[in-house]
């Protein structure tokens, strides 16, 4: 909040647990009271779990639905109503590419994410069918630099990692910032998010033996010991992780689908220059 105030914004925190349908309504309702409307609703809360299936408990894995699929259901259901009385405004809600493509270690996370796409595409038919000017979007980053990986709870032996390559998290700010000014179904952010969801349509038998060669190691390449004790945020907050960037900055890489697909007139200069430039080359070969 003093990184929003610093900028010149506005800001105040409702501290609620996304399990518990009153408290999430509360901050809708306490947005309401304070600004005077609500016209955009980001949900981005989410925990990790990092394990094989069959090393988790029901309880866990209950868990991670619950805040993950079900504090976005509630976030949905508290905003609506006002979005609704305003007569426009834009849900966006913070998937994953897993919720294209599911990854080794992450059979929750991952069920949690095809979940919020489920239900938000029937929500977006819905709206749509009844004439509302709501907007409902989700974004689906790649893998992100932000503590993320140090508050989840692993039961691999170390920190967890996600599989390179990283993104910087602002990359997932600009999306969602596009998404409240431009009515847009889905964002895939990051190029590898992209080319994994294209993959895996055109060949999941391919995409398996992609992830089988690079899926399970990379996600023990911190090194770093981690018993499933150590400090996560899975039952309740860790204290002094409150910042945007994760550890791994080296392994963070731009992304040119991004800034194409957010700047359209770029992206029809790079497909025209595309075009001629095949063109030059066709007919430098059709002289030879």
């Amino acid at each position: 909040m003093r990184e929003i105030t610093d900028f010149g914004g506005e800001a105040i925190a409702v501290v609620a647990n996304v399990e518990k349908f009153e408290q999430v309504k509360a901050i809708a309702d306490k947005t309401v009271e304070v600004y005077g409307r609500l016209d955009t609703w980001v949900h981005v809360s989410a925990i990790g779990l990092f394990a094989n299936f069959d090393d988790i408990t029901p309880e866990e894995f209950k868990h991670v639905i619950d805040v993950n699929l079900m504090g976005q259901v509630y976030g949905a259901m508290a905003a609506l109503p006002h979005l609704k009385r305003e007569g426009r405004g834009a849900l966006i809600h913070i998937s994953s590419m897993e919720a294209r493509r599911s990854l080794p270690y992450q059979s929750a996370y991952s069920s949690s994410k095809h979940g919020v796409d489920g239900f938000i595409d029937a929500m977006r038919l819905e709206l749509i069918h009844d004439k509302w000017p709501i907007s409902v979007t989700s974004i689906k980053p790649a893998v992100i630099n932000t503590p993320f990986w140090n508050n989840g709870l692993t039961k691999l032996g170390v920190k967890p990692s996600g599989t390179p390559p990283y993104y910087d998290p602002r990359l997932v700010a600009n999306a969602i910032l596009y998404a409240a000014e431009h009515p847009t179904r889905d964002l895939l952010v990051g190029d590898v998010a992209k080319i994994l969801d294209l993959l895996h349509r055109i060949s999941p038998a391919l995409t398996d033996s992609l992830l089988l060669l690079v899926g399970f190691q990379s996600q023990h390449i911190s090194g770093e010991p981690k018993s499933e004790a150590g400090a996560n945020n899975f039952y309740q907050p860790v204290p002094e992780h409150d910042r945007v960037d994760g550890d791994y900055s080296n392994l963070v890489i731009p992304s040119i689908s991004d800034f194409l697909e957010q700047n359209p007139p770029l992206q029809w200069g790079a497909i025209a220059a595309g075009t001629v430039l095949a063109l030059l080359t066709a007919q430098a070969l059709k002289r030879n």
